[in-house]
């Protein structure tokens, strides 16, 4: 993922909104691989959002991860591929100034190969996507 400036990081940016894209499997099947996201940073995150953040011990990496539920300390955040870990359950909670922006749109590129007009069209009807905040699966992780 890109890295956001300093200016971005303290929520005084004159663009609001960055590019980033997926690399793993720990947001499907909401997010796979290869996607490209619109991440509106320093935006509200409410429980059920799809947010980027630093990781906790190593924070020149960010994150993709699905914000759970507000509890002391920061976010408890969870893939929504349960068996690709990397989560809250590993390094705990996320503490509000790691967490840089939530994702707001998804597009994800043609694959190599879809060429007949069928493949074609079920890829533009599926290709651009709004994210949004999934409080069904915001209550389900937390159950875990």
């Amino acid at each position: 993922m890109p890295e956001p400036s300093q200016d971005v990081e303290r929520g005084r940016s004159t663009v609001p909104f960055g590019l980033a894209e997926v690399t793993g499997p720990s947001m499907v099947p909401t997010l796979y691989h290869g996607d490209q996201l619109v991440v509106r940073y320093g935006a509200r995150v409410r429980p059920g959002d799809v947010i980027v953040l630093r990781h906790p011990f190593q924070q020149d990496l960010l994150v993709v991860k699905r914000a759970v539920e507000r509890r002391e300390g920061g976010w408890w955040v969870r893939g929504d591929n349960a068996y690709a870990g990397g989560d809250s359950t590993d390094y705990g909670t996320v503490p509000d100034e790691l967490v840089l922006g939530a994702v707001r749109f998804r597009y994800r590129p043609r694959k190599r190969g879809q060429r007949s007009p069928l493949a074609a069209l079920r890829w533009a009807l599926s290709a651009a996507r709004p994210v949004l905040a999934d409080r069904s699966a915001s209550r389900r992780l937390r159950a875990r």
